[in-house]
């Protein structure tokens, strides 16, 4: 008998060893760029830009969607925003390197108070709010819950309404009593890394990825026990929260501007989006054709003079759209096929690995 437990143990313990031995190497691979701030009892950490004197836009809060962390939404955004505004990139809470504090925030209720909590340590009175996929539920609920601090509301491939179906099983897994510790301390790990290129290309599919993206955005963060434990019991509850919270949308009155691409597979814009710009009165929907789920990097251009708009300029954003869709229609070259695969069977919501950012 105790040869048969050891037989068991011994795999288990190396398995477990060696995930911690890699958990250690994504953190030296990817540092914390950012800064921790309590904003009682816990710490938040986020990369503030401060106010440059060319800037031109209000102040702008970026929230990174599942899977991810602060640093996806800086490779967006950081460059080509830079001297036009105070920006704040946040890690959300248990995701990239920030704590994860109380039981609130597993839910994107708690998460939008979390974060207006680390704008007031920063001295950010009012800002607009910018959340990718699993971000735009975040950014709704900002938006309902702190209308004061809202100049506006850009919502990118948003995950804000319920959906049809459940979520990917290792979710289940991950957030079960016992046997999801055991499944995020030795296996999260091995699978990812074998997944995570495959996820990655799928998150931008139908679209070429960048061949930078891993590189520059630290995915493989997620991997790491705890935080992807975190990102499974926030998946987990999302469909009931949105299920309980999406008929307060029609409250938000922040300008708001909705970009979604119609060739999205992993949250539906004819529901999310579409949802979205039916709840939020004087909102404005624009659709990308042949964009999956990354507008923030395959239109960043129209996602900029989005942010314009809600300041104030008058900005056309369909003939933007239009532009944009020229211009990676005229990109779309032989070698951009390379990195595409077939896209995932439709999942309303939900990553289609073990790795993704939604």
């Amino acid at each position: 008998m105790l040869t048969l437990v050891s037989a068991f143990l011994a795999p288990v313990a190396a398995a477990i060893g060696y995930s911690s031995y890699k958990a250690r190497q994504f953190e030296q691979a990817y540092p914390n760029i950012g800064e921790l701030t309590d904003i009682g009892g816990y710490r938040m950490n986020a990369v503030h830009i401060e106010r440059p004197e060319t800037a031109d836009l209000p102040s702008l809060v970026f929230i990174h969607g599942a899977s991810g962390n602060l640093l996806d939404q800086i490779g967006a955004f950081l460059e080509p925003l830079r001297g036009r505004a105070e920006m704040l990139f946040v890690d959300r809470p248990g995701h990239g390197y920030s704590e994860r504090g109380g039981p609130d925030n597993a839910l994107p209720s708690g998460q939008a108070d979390a974060i207006a909590a680390l704008m007031d340590k920063r001295g950010i009175a009012k800002a607009i709010i910018v959340g990718h996929s699993f971000g735009g539920a975040i950014a709704a609920a900002f938006g309902v819950r702190h209308p004061e601090k809202t100049a506006g509301l850009l919502f990118l491939a948003p995950a804000t309404h319920p959906w049809p179906g459940g979520i990917d099983w290792y979710y289940h897994v991950a957030t079960a009593p016992v046997i999801g510790w055991l499944f995020n301390h030795a296996l999260v790990v091995p699978l990812g890394l074998r997944r995570l290129e495959r996820g990655t290309i799928n998150v931008f599919s139908p679209n070429p990825r960048p061949g930078d993206y891993i590189e520059k955005t630290g995915p493989s963060l997620v991997l790491r026990p705890a935080t992807f434990h975190n990102n499974a019991v926030d998946f987990s509850r999302l469909l009931d929260y949105v299920k309980a919270q999406s008929h307060l949308y029609s409250r938000i009155a922040a300008p708001t501007v909705i970009i979604t691409g119609d060739s999205d597979d992993i949250v539906w814009e004819h529901l999310h989006s579409q949802g979205l710009a039916h709840d939020i009165v004087g909102s404005e929907l624009v659709k990308i054709k042949g964009v999956g789920h990354k507008p923030d990097y395959l239109a960043t251009d129209v996602a900029i003079a989005a942010l314009e708009k809600i300041a104030g300029r008058p900005r056309d954003l369909q003939a933007a759209a239009r532009i944009s869709e020229a211009r990676l229609a005229a990109a779309g070259a032989p070698e951009a096929k390379l990195q595409t695969q077939p896209a995932p069977a439709p999942q309303p919501v939900a990553t289609p690995d073990l790795q993704g950012s939604t």
